[in-house]
């Protein structure tokens, strides 16, 4: 009986482990993604106020998905390069959706972006905090450092939705006759 518990227990560890790999691969390959657009619309929009805050809000996603990678090495749940490949590759075919306009970027696209980010950035303080209520079970993961990945999110989320205001006006801004104003 003792070797059937033993086992048993040895099986869960194993299942808890390939399911933590899974997650945090998903969780890798949603995050290149995100790197890939916030950094497409910080230079889309480089000479606007927008672009002058998804720079730096870019450099802040960056830098989580390489902490997410350091997590990752830490833990031992090696990287589904598939995963990676295959999420810059949907990247960059998102960005070829129709915008109303053929040759020029519409400020609808900044707005949809703007969306786009702020699920990712939601989806991003969902694995921060799932990660911190296992600090007490893992060793590896470092409970003061989840807390400030949580509160950087957190105001990552602020900055998206003041921008995503301001985006909205300005994508659905009219003109006192009614009219949408021209670009």
């Amino acid at each position: 009986m003792r070797t059937l518990e033993t086992r048993d227990r040895h099986h869960t560890q194993d299942t808890r482990a390939d399911l933590l790999g899974i997650y945090l691969n998903d969780h890798l390959a949603g995050s290149t993604a995100g790197v890939d657009r916030a950094r497409s619309l910080a230079e889309a929009e480089q000479d606007t106020a927008l672009g002058a805050d998804m720079g730096p809000l870019s450099d802040e996603i960056a830098e989580d998905r390489a902490t997410l990678l350091e997590i990752m090495r830490r833990l031992d749940v090696p990287v589904r390069r598939y995963k990676v490949v295959a999420s810059h590759l949907a990247e960059r075919a998102g960005r070829l959706k129709t915008n109303g306009r053929l040759l020029h970027r519409s400020p609808l696209t900044s707005l949809i972006e703007l969306e786009l980010l702020r699920a990712g950035v939601t989806g991003k303080t969902a694995l921060w905090e799932a990660l911190r209520r296992l600090t007490d079970e893992e060793e590896r993961l470092d409970a003061g450092q989840l807390d400030t990945l949580l509160e950087r999110a957190h105001g990552q989320l602020r900055t998206l939705e003041r921008l995503h205001a301001q985006q909205t006006a300005q994508t659905f801004q009219q003109t006192p006759d009614g009219s949408h104003r021209p670009d």
